[in-house]
């Protein structure tokens, strides 16, 4: 059975300040736009993810609850993951491999530059610095999630709101 990963970097934010905390930037119109736009192109594409993961950076959150009222899909029902804040591409990997087994597919919300790495190390493709509100698209094949590691994915696609608002 195939399981699918979409690793989502948060949409654009607010600037830092020095009075506010990085964790509770919020999105600006801009980022809601942008999550809006990838979100009603993953539906469009018949995508609908089974469990939806977020760090619980303000940011991160907003950008899936955006992409979840675009896939019809109860926002409420995000697990809130706080280690996917800062806590690097090995948080992001716990956060994967404790999936339920019972999800074929996961869509994932977090931060640059971790969410480009993790994208790296599973697939070993060329990745970059994914840009802000993009998607990585991963399947693994034969694979449960506690078995997800290095080089175990296939990237499928990488999609961005710059590119969606081109075509």
């Amino acid at each position: 059975m195939k399981k699918v990963l979409y690793l989502v970097r948060h949409a654009k934010a607010e600037d830092r300040t020095s009075f506010q905390r990085d964790h509770d930037r919020d999105l600006v119109s801009e980022g809601i736009m942008a999550a809006a736009r990838v979100g009603r192109h993953l539906a469009a594409m018949g995508v609908k993810p089974d469990c939806l993961i977020s760090s619980t950076a303000n940011r991160a959150k907003d950008t899936g609850k955006v992409m979840a009222e675009q896939l019809h899909i109860d926002p409420e029902s995000m697990v809130l993951e706080a280690r996917l804040f800062d806590g690097g591409p090995k948080a992001y990997m716990a956060a994967i491999n404790e999936v339920n087994r019972e999800c074929q597919s996961v869509m994932l919300f977090g931060h640059n530059p971790d969410i480009s790495y993790f994208a790296e190390f599973l697939t070993h493709a060329d990745v970059g610095s994914m840009s802000k509100g993009a998607v990585a698209i991963i399947e693994f094949d034969g694979l449960e999630w506690a078995e997800v590691s290095g080089r175990t994915g296939q990237l499928v696609d990488l999609i961005s709101p710059k590119k969606l608002k081109e075509s």
